[in-house]
């Protein structure tokens, strides 16, 4: 890792009623759903639209913003759940993006530090994510601690429509 942005990096809890959180929020967003990793293209524009009111609206979401020299470089959206068997609340990494041009600096290492700082903070059991076998950025996950436990989990989904 290279960290030779560290000392010009800003990890800040976004706001998205704040204008810039909004979008820097949004350019974010985009760049991971254009990725490989995310959707591979963009989200529909009349999700785009409604995005940021209906996470406005939503109080268990976490946003961390990294900026370098003021400019948005990676995000880290997250919200809180609960885990039973532990009787605490779980914070779930939904996204974690950085930018191409800024990967492997320790942007995303950062981020990940500003989560489980903020798990700490609010005595959760855990943090969570989901990642792809395929996603580089496993590497990043395995390396800051996750795991893949025992017995090993799998994530699964069913869309509703």
């Amino acid at each position: 890792m290279k960290n030779i942005f560290l000392n010009k990096l800003n990890i800040i809890e976004g706001d998205l009623s704040k204008k810039e959180h909004a979008e820097a929020f949004e350019k974010l967003t985009d760049a991971y759903a254009l990725d490989p990793m995310g959707l591979g293209r963009p989200l529909p524009v009349q999700r785009k639209e409604i995005l940021i009111d209906a996470l406005k609206k939503f109080p268990l979401q976490l946003i961390y913003i990294a900026y370098l020299n003021g400019k948005p470089a990676g995000l880290a959206t997250c919200f809180f759940s609960f885990s039973t068997f532990h009787a605490a609340k779980v914070i779930n990494i939904h996204d974690l993006v950085v930018l191409p041009e800024y990967r492997s600096n320790g942007i995303g290492n950062a981020l990940l530090e500003a989560v489980e700082k903020k798990a700490k903070a609010e005595k959760c059991c855990k943090v969570t994510l989901e990642v792809r076998t395929d996603n580089s950025a496993r590497n990043l996950y395995e390396r800051f601690g996750f795991t893949y436990g025992k017995p090993k989990m799998y994530f699964m989904s069913k869309l509703i429509k």
